[in-house]
């Protein structure tokens, strides 16, 4: 088996949504001062890098990352790549897409911009609310994307991980698509056991034979 990982390295300075807490690593032990091992401090937010957005990031009661059954995050999926020239990613794109699986990520023309710089960019493709339901109406339980968010909703609202969320279906962010082909894979996918955690910082690898 081959294994692809799409998870973005954590790192001090990299990229976090605005107003996320910036990530901050620190050597608090260093065996080349004298301690006996090396031993470091981590700071960061929990949607820094690629995580996942359980039910309980937006909606009351919901779900929380340590509630989470882990084969709804491991299994089949299937990568889409869609077009450089879409911006949305709403149902006429989509119509164009044949789903076979019930999780699905896509990569975009982010991950190309993800390879020129490490920077946060605004004008990310994201899903819209017609891409939304879409997914639903086929039965998609957990869509990921190579953006920090799905959605680039300018009103506040984040009506797409509100819909998908309370729907139950899973969304997966900050992906490394740019050198995946379009196919069928295994998806591993382990977030933090987080307790209570409104999200979940993940290593998450496609695996191919």
């Amino acid at each position: 088996m081959k294994f692809l990982d799409i998870s973005m390295p954590i790192e001090e300075g990299m990229a976090t949504f605005p107003r996320d807490p910036e990530v901050r690593l620190a050597r608090v032990r260093r065996v080349d001062q004298g301690a006996p091992f090396n031993l470091s401090s981590i700071s960061m937010g929990s949607h820094s890098g690629t995580h996942i957005d359980p039910p309980g990031h937006f909606i009351p009661d919901g779900t929380s990352i340590d509630e989470i059954p882990l084969e709804v995050l491991n299994g089949p999926v299937q990568v889409v790549h869609l077009p450089d020239p879409v911006r949305s990613i709403g149902s006429e794109a989509l119509s164009k897409v044949s789903l076979d699986e019930a999780r699905v990520l896509f990569r975009t023309s982010n991950s190309e911009r993800w390879h020129a710089g490490s920077r946060y960019f605004e004008d990310f493709v994201g899903l819209d609310p017609s891409g939304a339901e879409w997914l639903l109406e086929r039965g998609v339980r957990l869509v990921g994307v190579d953006a920090l968010s799905i959605e680039r909703d300018l009103t506040g609202g984040f009506p797409v991980h509100r819909r998908l969320l309370g729907a139950g279906t899973l969304i997966l962010e900050g992906l490394l698509l740019g050198e995946v082909p379009r196919g069928s894979y295994e998806l591993r996918c382990l977030p933090l056991r987080l307790r209570h955690g409104d999200g979940g910082p993940c290593r998450a690898v496609l695996l191919r034979s």
